[in-house]
């Protein structure tokens, strides 16, 4: 292909964590990049996601630990108050100093930045907002997703997860709808920094996609902290009561308004005015573009990374899955894709819960032979404050060598401890190697090379 005849090597659309990693990647091998984004840079991320998301769950967990100082001396209140327009300053600072660390690596590698949103009209030609037409040997769709509304009367008077982040004062009443990972985040959050939380969860445990007696001692630990949950609730309607949301259920109405009732009830891909289905590309159930595994949809020189593509919905994937993407395209490595298998995740629950590969129903699923270890315990400072936290470390083994196929987290700092044994996990160690590695005391990480 002769690339002068087009204006660009790659045409990136959609400026979150994707869509600039493929866009800086490219650039590095010297292509000449556009990235169009009309919107802040970073994303769901960066703006409404991972990054000010965590920010909250810090000063709540923040929170907790205040509390527990209170219990062993400190002269603290037990529930001290906090002011949200200084946390949100704070925040809001933070990721102000990631915006202009982006726009700091797009001017050092040389991608020019097109504020505005575009379309595609064929394999090779975007049109923006704007009118204006560009052309690339290849385009790479990194548009993200949107939180979803359910369709029924009254959605309008319900909150999304992006609309938590408006908020400058804890709603008084909380509903969340939902049992996946945003409820549950949402759930523990707000309840630490005020609200009274109900959880109305459709199914019959939260986070059906981790391992179930993890996500049972996570549901008992939030209610400790106060969060109120309602399994197999269906919710059918919304309706205006005053300044407050009413909830209907299927079987008559909640016993109480809420001040505010968020949707945790799913995201769909940003597909939609692509003009992806003109071309031939296939949009999936939930909007989102499908790709095979090198992440290339039915058209060749068309990509799709991220949310938008509908794997593994997190932003390290995302990163990594963009940067393999071009890698392949334009760094000499033929075979460079992204490998879905064994990736870890964390979510910020209060204590937080992280999993890396199998759950015990899932290993059982497909292996004749599997062995399944424990630790139960009280985190150390919990237990010197007759704190109410309980952890639960879970460790999935199949054949008879005791490959370890799966470790499970819950409880403090599992979100820090993971990360190592995730890298064990990835390389096939045994049981024997974790047991033959000699433990850091006194730490609950300690618990993962302990378990009999």
């Amino acid at each position: 292909m002769n690339t002068a005849s087009h204006d660009y090597d790659l045409i990136v659309l959609g400026g979150g964590s994707a869509g600039l990693a493929g866009a800086i990647r490219a650039a590095q091998y010297g292509k000449r990049v556009a990235l169009l984004e009309p919107g802040e840079l970073g994303g769901t991320c960066v703006n409404v996601g991972c990054v000010p998301k965590k920010a909250m769950w810090l000063a709540a967990d923040l929170h907790e630990r205040i509390g527990l100082a209170s219990a062993m001396g400190f002269d603290v209140p037990p529930r001290p108050a906090l002011s949200w327009k200084e946390l949100v300053i704070h925040r809001q600072a933070y990721i102000s100093n990631i915006h202009t660390s982006y726009h700091k690596r797009l001017d050092e590698t040389g991608v020019v930045r097109i504020p505005a949103r575009g379309h595609l009209l064929d394999a090779h030609t975007v049109a923006c907002s704007d009118g204006v037409r560009y052309t690339a040997d290849h385009i790479l769709i990194a548009t993200g997703a949107h939180p979803q509304r359910p369709d029924i009367p009254g959605a309008e008077l319900g909150l999304v997860s992006d609309d938590f982040f408006e908020l400058r004062a804890a709603p008084a009443e909380v509903a969340i709808i939902g049992g996946g990972y945003i409820a549950v985040e949402l759930a523990g959050l707000l309840q630490a920094l005020g609200s009274r939380v109900s959880l109305l969860v459709r199914g019959k445990r939260l986070l059906e996609r981790f391992d179930y007696e993890l996500t049972d001692q996570l549901a008992e630990n939030l209610r400790q902290q106060g969060v109120r949950i309602y399994f197999d609730y269906r919710l059918r309607e919304l309706q205006r009561d005053g300044e407050r949301v009413r909830a209907f259920g299927h079987d008559g109405p909640m016993d109480s308004v809420f001040d505010a009732v968020f949707f945790a009830t799913g995201r769909r891909g940003n597909s939609r005015g692509l003009g992806l289905e003109a071309l031939g590309i296939d949009i999936g159930e939930h909007e989102q573009v499908q790709v095979d595994e090198w992440q290339t949809t039915a058209v060749p020189s068309i990509h799709a990374v991220g949310d938008i593509a509908g794997k593994v919905g997190l932003t390290p994937v995302a990163v990594a899955a963009s940067r393999r993407l071009m890698d392949r395209l334009f760094g000499g490595r033929p075979q460079s894709k992204m490998d879905y298998e064994n990736v870890a995740s964390v979510v910020f629950s209060h204590p937080p819960l992280g999993a890396v590969g199998m759950g015990e129903e899932e290993a059982r699923a497909c292996f004749e032979q599997v062995t399944v270890y424990h630790s139960r315990f009280r985190p150390m400072l919990q237990a010197l404050a007759n704190g109410t936290q309980r952890s639960l470390f879970k460790m999935v083994c199949a054949g008879p060598e005791e490959r370890v196929v799966g470790v499970h987290l819950l409880g403090e700092a599992a979100d820090e401890i993971l990360q190592g044994f995730a890298v064990a996990v990835k390389m096939g160690a045994t049981k024997a190697q974790f047991d033959d590695t000699v433990a850091i005391h006194p730490t609950s990480a300690e618990e993962v090379v302990l378990m009999r």
